[in-house]
């Protein structure tokens, strides 16, 4: 068989086995993140071998990685870092390192690995999963809980540990005897040139090559855009020696404050989810069962070491530090006690520099595997303890204010958007604006204005990234009646729950925007009615006459509005059982 038809064969093979074993594993309460594990095992060498060349897998899917930490560098930003700093930098590195130590102590002196090799084997044991603990807290509704916002900052701050981690491996593992210091002289100056040039090319040119790529309207284009981001910068670092990671991260970083990161985000989101769920797959795929059947003790035992030390390490870290009950602080140690997908990362790295032999790999691999499929049956064991409370009107429902979740979001900063983006903003209330006009974003985007970012409103993947589901309204006010229209209904089917004010032009377009569920205003309607007012007043009338009749105007305006919307409404619902009566005659 050609190459191309292995080639096509595994994606048949693996999109088949992710269709059919992924909702299966969800279904009976184990999650996503364990069902792509399973399907690697499965399609792998160690069970059916469907799929025998995994380091094809393994390299693609390591773009899965790529792809996340350039996420989680965009929802970074100093001033997001600075309002949970507590808990990121306090909490969070209390973590890594009383969990990274413990580990590594026992890496050096129970199972006799160098010292090198012990560090980094604590540090990444110390790590959890970003994907499967968020995923456990979003399924369970916890993401608002106490333990839930304590957990995310954790989750956030070991994936900004794993950077320089991952960063210093090929540091650690490639200062061989022989190498002359001129070498790694060299090597420390090409990292160094490659995140500086970085950093110049993001603060400089990713903002103006993004607005040249979206001024012809196409989405290809600007998805192309995104990738060349993305993609170009971690193939930068990996050419200067260092991990493709750091330099999505880095660009991430970098484009945090862009205008242009919910349309980047948008745009990188489904490849992320596909590429990672590949990543765990190709995990799956390297898991070595033999060892399992071979040194079952060994393998459950390590594995359930990992579970049975971080859990109650991170149970006390929730009581002491974070004010945690019984019942939150259980919660806290069975999202966090499984490995993560970054440990995957650091242990290939260290193989490959020749920090770990591949029979401890091929072991730390399988027993971090086991780990995450070891959880959700803790979680059902502790489930008696882990019983809340109902939350409280004083305890968050939402997300938490980590991720920057708006109250308000606008659609469109024209003339009238910018009069409402000041107004709120002064009155402290924290929004988004989101724009498809370049121009909009050089007027309005300088620091210290309004948070406009480039996206058209009527896509759900740009609502779904201005986070639109998190806030209590959007406001409607772009200068084309189709786009407000078109964003009211794409609302209303997406977002039921959210509050929507739109502009109308006129009545017409007022009635279709009450069909679509929004309130509409129309625009030259109140001004309008303060110019009569203010004729009125000339003319002679006093100042409580003239408002009397202003608002006498107004209310029968909108009435009239109202009684229409209503009688088209009742229209509608009266021809309706009428052909269906017809059609059960």
């Amino acid at each position: 068989m050609s190459h191309d038809g292995n080639l096509l064969q595994a994606t048949v093979i693996f999109l088949l086995a992710v269709v059919l074993l992924v909702p299966l594993a969800q279904r009976v309460k184990l999650g996503a993140v364990p069902g792509y594990l399973l399907v690697g095992v499965l399609i792998g060498p160690s069970v059916l071998g469907l799929i025998d060349n995994s380091e094809n897998v393994s390299r693609l899917s390591e773009m899965g990685v790529v792809l996340l930490l350039f996420i989680i560098g965009l929802e970074l930003s100093p001033r997001k870092l600075w309002m949970m700093r507590r808990l990121l930098f306090g909490v969070g590195l209390i973590q890594v390192l009383l969990t990274g130590a413990i580990f590594a102590v026992i890496a050096y002196f129970v199972f006799a690995q160098p010292l090198r090799a012990a560090i980094v084997l604590g540090l990444a044991l110390a790590l959890s999963s970003t994907a499967f603990g968020l995923q456990i807290l979003a399924e369970r509704k916890e993401l608002g809980r106490p333990h839930g916002r304590m957990a995310v900052a954790i989750l956030l701050f070991q994936d900004i540990a794993a950077i320089p981690l991952i960063a210093v491996i090929p540091l650690l593992g490639g200062a061989d005897a022989d190498q002359a210091q001129g070498g790694e002289l060299r090597e420390l100056l090409a990292v160094l040139g490659g995140i500086g040039a970085i950093i110049v090319g993001g603060r400089f040119l990713l903002r103006p090559v993004f607005g040249w790529a979206v001024i012809p309207g196409l989405r290809e284009l600007s998805t192309a855009t995104a990738l060349l981001c993305v993609l170009g910068t971690a193939w930068l670092m990996e050419h200067v020696g260092v991990s493709m990671a750091l330099g999505a991260f880095l660009a991430g970083l970098l484009m945090a404050e862009s205008p242009f990161r919910h349309e980047l985000e948008s745009q990188i989101e489904p490849f992320k989810g596909l590429l990672l769920g590949l990543f765990f797959v190709g995990v799956g795929m390297t898991a070595d069962l033999r060892l399992l059947f071979g040194s079952p003790w060994v393998v459950l035992g390590l594995t359930l070491l990992l579970v049975g030390l971080k859990l109650p390490l991170l149970y006390g870290l929730g009581r002491l530090t974070g004010g945690l009950n019984r019942a939150d602080a259980i919660g806290l140690g069975v999202v966090l006690a499984s490995g993560g997908e970054f440990a995957f990362v650091v242990f290939k790295l260290a193989l490959g520099h020749r920090l770990l032999d591949q029979s401890v790999h091929d072991l730390l691999v399988l027993v971090i595997t086991l780990s995450m499929a070891v959880i959700p049956l803790v979680m059902f064991a502790l489930s008696p303890v882990m019983r809340t409370v109902p939350v409280t009107p004083d305890t968050p429902k939402g997300p938490p204010e980590l991720n920057g979740a708006p109250k308000v979001v606008i659609a469109g900063t024209g003339r009238m958007g910018r009069v409402i983006a000041h107004m709120l903003q002064t009155r402290g209330i924290p929004l988004v604006a989101l724009d498809t006009s370049v121009q909009a974003l050089d007027q309005q985007g300088a620091p210290g204005r309004l948070p406009v970012y480039y996206g058209d409103p009527t896509r759900p993947d740009i609502l779904h990234a201005a986070k639109v589901g998190t806030a209590e309204l959007v406001i409607v006010t772009t200068d084309d009646p189709h786009i407000n229209l078109e964003t009211a209904r794409t609302l209303a089917r997406l977002y039921p729950g959210v509050k929507v004010i739109a502009r109308a032009r006129d009545r017409q377009e007022a009635l279709k925007l009450m069909d679509a569920g929004a309130q509409p205003i129309r625009e030259t309607f109140h001004s309008s009615l303060e110019i009569s007012r203010r004729a009125l007043l000339v003319l002679g009338e006093s100042e409580e006459q003239a408002d009397s009749w202003t608002r006498h105007y107004q209310k029968q305006a909108e009435d009239e509005l109202t009684l229409r919307h209503q009688d088209a409404t009742a229209g509608e619902t009266r021809s309706k059982p009428a052909g269906d009566a017809s059609n059960k005659e």
